[in-house]
């Protein structure tokens, strides 16, 4: 290929670009060295061994292991976060909510299994500050639930703390879901039978919910 005016070739990387490639390497290489352990077991060292890089050029980027952990249980929720927010405002009938919610939990599993593998060992095993983000993380999912389900009919009348107590019961079951999808493996209808008994459960609470009345 000729280089001309016209047509110069590749456009070179910027810096940045190189730097956002390099943390990106860092991050996916934490990911596959904490599939059989746990981040309190991972060095820097061994990070930047995977990577390519020299042990300093780690801290370019984050400077901790932990550091690290906390960016991946950040990017871990975040797009999940927002795909559910998504079904809560377009879904407003119940079933449609707790069908889709389902949809939307099992895609994301599949779709980024390596980080929910790292949600569900670090949220027992992890270090201390990363446990506590995954904490506040699923924390968040609650408030923003029960901020949402104040507009779905039946529920004006409840008190804060009920609707909290909802969106807690709901999060807790989808955890618990994807955590045996997950442990499911490539095993269909395993992850078929988990999947109905999820959307089973979350039903039967709403039935239970719909004719709840808040003490006031």
């Amino acid at each position: 290929m000729v280089l001309t005016s016209e047509n110069p070739g590749p456009r070179p990387e910027s810096r940045a670009e190189r730097k956002e490639q390099t943390r990106r390497a860092i991050l996916d290489a934490a990911l596959r060295l904490c599939e059989g352990s746990s981040l309190v077991a991972l060095s820097l060292r061994q990070v930047a061994k995977e990577v390519g890089i020299v042990p300093t050029g780690f801290y370019r980027h984050f400077e901790s292991i932990e550091a690290l952990g906390l960016a991946l249980v950040e990017e871990s929720f975040v797009s999940l976060r927002e795909m559910l927010r998504d079904v809560r405002l377009h879904d407003p009938a119940y079933d449609d909510l707790i069908d889709s919610s389902i949809d939307v939990l099992i895609a994301h599993v599949h779709a980024q299994q390596a980080h929910f593998a790292f949600i569900a060992r670090e949220r027992e095993a992890g270090p201390p500050a990363v446990r506590e983000a995954i904490a506040r993380s699923i924390e968040l999912f609650e408030r923003e639930l029960a901020s949402d389900l104040q507009r779905l009919p039946g529920t004006d009348a409840w008190t804060t703390e009920d609707l909290r107590i909802l969106s807690n019961l709901f999060v807790t079951a989808l955890v618990a879901t994807a955590v045996a999808v997950l442990h499911a493996g490539e095993e269909p209808e395993e992850e078929k039978r988990l999947v109905e008994s999820a959307r089973t459960q979350l039903r039967m609470v709403l039935v239970g919910a719909l004719s709840w009345r808040s003490e006031r």
